[in-house]
């Protein structure tokens, strides 16, 4: 099937599941990470997916999905084989997204899609208690997990300080490690949202986190990359 005969069928399926949406189609002779890196420059958000067709084919996230994830200057989506019926029916009605230590683009992103989908919004803080920590200390004397729990909190609720009313958010700390706690989340959500932090000294670099939820979520993920 040659680029034109795809975007034929994209163009049929669009029009027969949602008419009244404007589209365009484009085939252009470049490398495709090149274009939509490019295309991200002036875009609301990238949705990518996968290549080919089986269970192991459903299970791989394709170099061109993680370039794009890594480097794209707007959020982008990476939708799964095995991610169809999620993106589809919206079955859960709850997004959710990891919150780190202050407001970001991820919370702003997560806010939008779950006002335009109607979905709940689950903020996410996960949090751990440093094997390190002094039992002995008077202040922490039989209760470091409480502390590190309370501080997640209060990091939680700083970070959400700008959520927008009309959303359903609530708001969850949960002991362990972000990575296992998001992929837990992301078997009752419909999209899962994470953050990219600023390129730095060796440039464009997407966490072990959010790589690790990109190839193994059991729904769609968002990343959105912060840019302030």
């Amino acid at each position: 099937m040659t680029s034109d005969d795809i975007l034929v069928v994209a163009t049929h399926r669009a029009r027969r599941h949602h008419p009244d949406l404007a589209f365009t189609t484009e085939a252009p002779a470049e490398e495709p990470e090149y274009v939509l890196l490019r295309e991200a420059r002036s875009a609301s958000a990238v949705i990518v997916g996968t290549r080919g067709h089986g269970e192991l084919a459903d299970l791989l996230l394709g170099c061109v999905s993680l370039t794009v994830a890594t480097a794209a200057d707007c959020p982008v989506i990476v939708i799964r084989g095995n991610h169809a019926n999620r993106a589809a029916d919206g079955r859960h009605g709850r997004i959710v997204v990891g919150v780190a230590d202050a407001p970001t683009a991820s919370v702003r992103f997560a806010d939008e899609e779950a006002r335009r989908r109607g979905a709940a919004l689950d903020a996410v803080r996960a949090w751990r208690c440093p094997t390190h920590d002094m039992a002995d200390h008077p202040l922490l004397a039989g209760t470091p997990e409480r502390v590190h729990e309370e501080q997640a909190a209060k990091e939680l609720k700083a970070a959400l300080a700008d959520a927008p009313a009309d959303v359903r958010l609530r708001r969850h700390t949960v002991e362990g490690a972000a990575r296992r706690v998001l992929l837990t989340a992301s078997h009752e959500a419909d999209l899962l949202v994470v953050g990219r932090r600023r390129p730095g000294q060796f440039g464009h670099h997407l966490g072990r986190g959010a790589h690790t939820l990109l190839h193994h979520s059991a729904c769609p993920v968002a990343v959105a990359p912060d840019t302030a």
